[in-house]
């Protein structure tokens, strides 16, 4: 119970320090396909890139069917900036058209729907539960994994048993709030080499592992 209620303080935290910068009042307003799609074209890329790709896409194809039946070679001119362009372009083509063949047209909105799709593992399933359907899920990214071993909370070495042991220590009731809090604290202050310790809100509750230090 008392690492519940430490873990249950530093989301709510973060969620405070953050609340203006919130994600999913942006993500909230968009379709799941939308976040479906993005959350496949940010993998192995950096947030200004996918973005670029995400909005020249959507621009010009916005639906399953069109981007089912559009071209492979324009699907590529259209998300090269999010890199490995011609991999991603075949696979939301194959996304577009499993959802078309097996769910009418509809993002599924369970975690093992989600899977069942071409090459969409827990970490995408997971933001399109939290972001698009509002339903509880972990997602673990890059963020989630460094700073919740930082924190002391796990000792994993892969994002998937990341995942299956926050599952088990953070209470359900802030599943929603883990991926959106962490991928900002991580953007901002949490870095990866140099973390700026001396801003940092939960300071108090980190155990920094492996952490160099830095105002």
């Amino acid at each position: 119970m008392r690492q519940h209620n430490k873990i249950a303080r530093v989301i709510m935290a973060l969620r405070d320090y953050y609340t203006d910068k919130s994600m999913l009042g942006s993500l909230g307003q968009k379709t799941p396909f939308y976040i479906l799609i993005s959350t496949v074209l940010s993998a192995r890329n950096r947030d200004e890139q996918t973005k670029k790709a995400v909005s020249r896409l959507f621009s010009r194809y916005s639906t399953p069917k069109q981007i089912a039946t559009a071209s492979i070679r324009e699907l590529e001119r259209l998300i090269k900036p999010s890199g490995i362009f011609r991999v991603k372009a075949r696979r939301i083509k194959e996304i577009s058209q499993q959802i078309l063949d097996n769910h009418k047209g509809d993002v599924p909105d369970s975690m093992d729907g989600l899977v069942s799709l071409p090459g969409v593992g827990r970490k995408t399933a997971g933001c399109v539960l939290v972001y698009a359907y509002n339903k509880p899920a972990i997602p673990v990214d890059t963020h989630v994994h460094r700073i919740s071993n930082r924190l002391g909370w796990v000792r994993t070495r892969m994002p998937e048993q990341t995942e299956q042991e926050l599952m088990k220590i953070v209470p359900k009731r802030y599943w929603l709030l883990v991926n959106e809090v962490f991928v900002l604290h991580g953007q901002q202050i949490c870095r990866p080499i140099v973390p700026m310790c001396s801003r940092c809100p939960v300071f108090a509750y980190c155990k920094r592992v492996g952490v160099r230090q830095h105002s």
